[in-house]
């Protein structure tokens, strides 16, 4: 019954070792506090990364606003220089085409940055959906561990009975 023992204790240690679930029957305060650990963690990356996309599209939604302005800006001075009849009317112009092309440009980087978040919440659900599944597949593991030590356990009982009614 000792090696017994011993052995399921070296099958604990090697499993424990190797990252993976306890032979025990219930997690421990160590595992339990390093699963809170890690969720903890997980929920703070999650929020540190809506929090640097919320940044990245603030700064893009100022990005375009300041093109707009920047636009209308032009226009207007454009037309001022029309109005003057001024020399730099050919430049001004060229500037105001290459404006009007990176607002085209935009506008797909717009659609791709919205086709990105819809993948990555998706490919978030599908995270947490299997991650919920593991999580049932390590009760139902834990749950068939214990009964198997407790099968185990009184069969030992059995066959120690029976020994000693044989002497």
């Amino acid at each position: 019954m000792q090696s017994e023992q011993q052995s399921n204790n070296n099958n604990q240690l090697v499993v424990q070792n190797s990252g993976s679930l306890s032979f025990s029957s219930h997690l421990s305060k160590e595992d339990e506090e390093m699963s809170r650990s890690a969720l903890s963690t997980f929920r703070a990356k999650e929020e540190e990364i809506e929090r640097k996309k919320m940044e990245v599209r603030e700064k893009v939604q100022l990005q375009l606003g300041r093109v707009e302005e920047e636009t209308k800006r032009l226009a207007t001075i454009r037309e001022e220089l029309e109005a003057l009849a001024d020399p730099m009317r050919k430049e001004v112009a060229l500037v105001r085409k290459k404006i009007d092309s990176v607002n085209k440009e935009l506008k797909p980087l717009g659609h791709a940055c919205q086709k990105k978040e819809k993948e990555y919440k998706d490919a978030l659900e599908a995270f947490n959906e299997k991650n919920r599944e593991k999580v049932q597949l390590i009760t139902k593991l834990m749950e068939l561990v214990s009964e198997s030590e407790r099968l185990r356990m009184k069969k030992l009982e059995e066959l120690s009975k029976n020994v000693d009614s044989l002497q």
